[in-house]
């Protein structure tokens, strides 16, 4: 008898807001994510045979019939042959559940995958009720807050022999990933600085949330030290941070939080023969320019230097409507093909999230173990340096500017801060 293939995967997502389904405060983000990201992605590769059935849970059910509405119109009716429909969580009658995904969970089966886009100081309990429900979960940046819960999450999938990690979309920038290629070329580590921003219009888009359950370090600057982290790899460790930050638009606007922050970071090798310096800027209280995010870093080794500015591409457009403006197609591409269909499949952000989903396939089907997974994506294991920086960075600017230490485990791996 031929052999019974695998059912597709069954994929949850949690989490209803920009990046999912690009609907916020009851309508379309007027960022460049309108049509949002996770679900377009996901409704694709259901469309191309890769994922069974979709869920979407969020925490108020009257929010729903918005979001199908929304779903549709941006997507349903703008490609062909692209179905939105999938299940929603809780119900449309219910006003309020935070815990409306767990419901959710229930309709999956182990080796299912759950996908989670939710303010940061929630990212923790749904991945570990997902991994103790034996599903894959990848989780948007940063994957926790602090360094015991991620340390706890690594353990959990650990036990379960599941794939966490982090959906850090750089790792798939064309541009980024030839960097980084080109990095391993150019000797010691020795500095790195980043830049990144999004206009003040993004205060009011996460104002339910930003400086109460997270900031704008977690949020931008998670990107680029990522970026570090996998770049240098085991060769060098994060040993010390501290933080600055500049105030005064967010609390203007009744929004308790800080504006612009800076991660100022010592590295070593292993035996501390070396040592390295990074710094890392994000700020939220950009103008409204030619791009919805400017995003830039320059990267110096003992051997040679990368500068990039993955704002400015050369490509440029100017109409009535947007004014001046330089589009990143290379992100996600929007505009249908000449056969109306969806056509955005080589953009680093899709891929960011149809690798997990390969991944996922791959384990399923018996062509991959969790530990190949681990290495193609930013791992659970991979991405403890990126929590490490960050809660230290966030512990420093709570305690005066105070350095941070980073102290590691006998495999070199962030384990205390101090």
């Amino acid at each position: 008898m031929p052999a019974v293939s695998p059912p597709p995967v069954n994929v949850l997502m949690v989490g209803t807001g920009e990046y999912t389904t690009g609907y916020v405060h009851d309508q379309a983000s007027t960022s460049d994510k309108g049509a949002g990201v996770v679900a377009i992605t996901l409704f694709d590769l259901r469309r191309r045979g890769h994922i069974g059935h979709l869920h979407l849970a969020g925490t108020t059910g009257r929010k729903f019939p918005g979001i199908r509405a929304h779903l549709e119109k941006v997507i349903g009716q703008r490609y062909a042959n692209l179905s939105t429909q999938c299940r929603t969580y809780p119900e449309d009658s219910v006003g309020s559940n935070p815990l409306a995904y767990r419901l959710a969970l229930e309709a999956l089966e182990p080796g299912d995958a759950v996908i989670v886009s939710t303010p940061d100081d929630t990212h923790f309990d749904i991945a570990l009720d997902a991994v103790e429900r034996g599903l894959h979960v990848l989780v948007a940046k940063p994957i926790v807050k602090t360094l015991a819960q991620h340390l706890a999450l690594k353990q959990a999938a650990d036990d379960h022999d599941v794939v966490v990690a982090m959906e850090v979309h750089k790792r798939w920038d064309p541009i980024y990933r030839d960097a980084r290629d080109q990095i391993r070329k150019l000797g010691a580590f020795n500095y790195f600085s980043s830049y990144m921003s999004q206009p003040k219009s993004q205060l009011e888009t996460f104002r339910r949330w930003a400086g109460k359950s997270s900031d704008i370090s977690y949020y931008l600057n998670a990107h680029h030290i990522d970026f570090n982290v996998w770049a240098v790899g085991d060769s060098f460790r994060p040993k010390w941070v501290s933080a600055t930050s500049a105030e005064g638009v967010a609390r203007s606007r009744g929004i308790p939080t800080e504006d612009t922050i800076s991660l100022h970071v010592v590295w070593a090798n292993g035996d501390r023969t070396q040592q390295a310096i990074a710094d890392y800027t994000a700020s939220w209280i950009a103008p409204r320019g030619e791009v919805h995010s400017q995003q830039r870093f320059h990267y110096l080794a003992t051997e040679g230097e990368i500068r990039v500015d993955q704002a400015h591409r050369g490509y440029h457009f100017t109409t009535d409507a947007q004014g001046y403006h330089s589009p990143n197609p290379l992100f996600m591409k929007y505009e249908p093909d000449e056969k109306g269909e969806f056509a955005g499949q080589s953009g680093y952000g899709y891929q960011s999230i149809s690798a997990f989903i390969e991944a996922v396939l791959a384990i399923r089907e018996g062509r991959a173990t969790v530990g190949d997974a681990n290495q193609t994506l930013a791992g659970i294991r991979d991405t403890l340096p990126v929590t490490a920086i960050l809660e230290a960075g966030r512990i420093s600017l709570d305690q005066d500017r105070r350095q941070v230490e980073i102290l590691s485990d006998s495999n070199g791996d962030p384990a205390q801060l101090r």
